[in-house]
């Protein structure tokens, strides 16, 4: 992994909801060891809080409804011949089916994607995403389900180079220019994706899948671990566009 991406990476855990707790855990822990009590007992509970808080349903809820309510689900009636489904995390494990190699979010933007082209006569898929640390990409095990639904090889473009989005919508740049295309990613991803792919001239149509938010169901809720990775995943998106904001 280079070290400017991994650096990023580092950066990012940090400033998200995980990192937050870990640092005030830590610190907390630190000014006890050193018998600092009182600023030790402010750090324990802050981190106490931001955990509790985070994974509190209303407000985790909260959080991803903003990002998801700003795209709708797919409804486009002109004729559109490429369909770009962004990448997603997975691993490599021969014992196990290619869609439990994918993860969740990779699943249901794949299967959207084949949705959409099954739906729009002529059109092809775009896949891309690089290999993490595993020997295989994420475009290619996008590719590979894709193909165990019924999708024929010819209408399969791959890439395995891009990183993040902003290297997947250069390659979009390079492919299409500005002809317009749908863009398949999770719905909390959305903004930030459009925005990128918009920066560079491109007209992207939003198909947003992956749905997180839910009814709301009042305020007596207890805390669950779904609902602080919810708040993870709002939170990264969240600190990706302010990043876009502040450096344009």
């Amino acid at each position: 992994m280079e070290f400017g991406f991994f650096f990023k990476k580092l950066i990012t855990f940090f400033v998200e909801p995980l990192g937050v707790v870990f640092t005030l855990f830590g610190l907390g822990l630190y000014l006890l060891f050193i018998n600092k009590k009182n600023p030790a007992k402010l750090f324990l509970s802050l981190a106490c809080g931001t955990l509790f808080l985070f994974s509190y349903p209303p407000f985790s809820n909260y959080l991803v409804k903003q990002l998801e309510e700003q795209y709708p689900k797919y409804e486009y009636a002109n004729k559109i011949e490429y369909i770009h489904v962004l990448g997603s995390g997975h691993n490599v494990d021969s014992a196990q089916p290619i869609s439990s190699q994918i993860s969740g979010a990779g699943v249901k933007r794949v299967l959207e994607g084949v949705i959409l082209h099954k739906q729009i006569e002529g059109s092809k898929l775009i896949f891309t995403g690089y290999e993490g640390e595993t020997n295989r990409t994420t475009a290619q095990m996008h590719a590979s389900l894709a193909l165990a639904l019924g999708v024929k090889e010819e209408n399969i473009i791959v890439n395995g180079m891009p990183k993040d989005t902003q290297e997947e919508a250069m390659f979009t740049k390079n492919l299409l220019s500005d002809a317009p295309f749908v863009l398949v990613t999770s719905a909390s991803h959305m903004p930030r994706a459009i925005q990128l792919f918009k920066s560079l001239g491109l007209s992207p149509i939003a198909a947003p899948t992956d749905f997180q938010k839910s009814e709301f169901r009042g305020f007596l809720r207890e805390p669950t671990i779904d609902d602080f990775k919810i708040s993870q995943k709002a939170m990264h998106e969240y600190i990706g566009i302010l990043w876009m904001k502040i450096r344009s």
